[in-house]
């Protein structure tokens, strides 16, 4: 595949960045180094035209909003929470799925407008509950969010579940959904407009792939 303009692609390490790679190989676009050994934060890959940004999965949507990349690769966990501002969100990519769930220990009750929740998808929860038209405290957390509940810290966490093990071996349980997460194709308006032949050429291969 050729562009005729330079192409930055956002792309954060780990799963997301593992399950992107056959999809844009399809593509004919391969790193050159492996992002898991390198310790550059822009890859070349086997196309002069194309780089992969490699930045943390949060700041993803900031990077591709203020043109410092045209393409993105991001959770729609992460979008919700970032707002989308800036942003086309074309194509769910049906990759890195998880659900985002309320959890909690066994039996824990979820009703009642005093409750604490400990998150870190801060917008979510708080949709979450406000459409049940309850009003509940939120603790914003960055990691270890299974602890919160266990040191009296909140009554319930708002969190991510793939397998659910990670709960169960600290006593809780998933106990109400929020919504079913998988990671989205997203890019630069911009973008959009000034490189438009290779965005369009570029997400119909992507869609082509997916679909594939």
């Amino acid at each position: 595949m050729k562009f005729e303009t330079s192409l930055k692609i956002a792309l954060s390490k780990g799963r997301i960045f593992k399950d992107t790679l056959p999809l844009l190989a399809r593509l004919g676009i391969e790193p050159v180094d492996d992002p898991e050994k390198s310790r550059k934060l822009i890859l070349d890959t086997n196309l002069e035209q194309v780089k992969f940004v490699m930045i943390r999965a949060t700041d993803v949507p900031t990077y591709v909003q203020w043109g410092a990349a045209d393409i993105g690769v991001a959770g729609k966990d992460v979008l919700v929470e970032h707002g989308g501002e800036g942003l086309y969100q074309p194509l769910d990519l049906r990759i890195a799925r998880c659900r985002l769930m309320v959890a909690g220990p066994a039996g824990a009750s979820l009703q009642g407008d005093r409750l604490r929740i400990a998150t870190k998808y801060v917008k979510a929860a708080r949709a979450h509950f406000a459409a049940k038209g309850q009003q509940v405290e939120i603790i914003k957390l960055y990691g270890s969010m299974e602890l919160a509940p266990l040191v009296g810290l909140s009554d319930l966490i708002v969190d991510l579940v793939e397998s659910g093990n990670t709960l169960k071996a600290n006593g809780l349980e998933p106990l109400e959904h929020i919504d079913d997460i998988s990671s989205r194709l997203i890019f630069n308006k911009a973008a959009w407009k000034m490189k438009h032949a290779d965005i369009t050429r570029f997400l119909a291969a992507m869609r082509e792939a997916v679909e594939g």
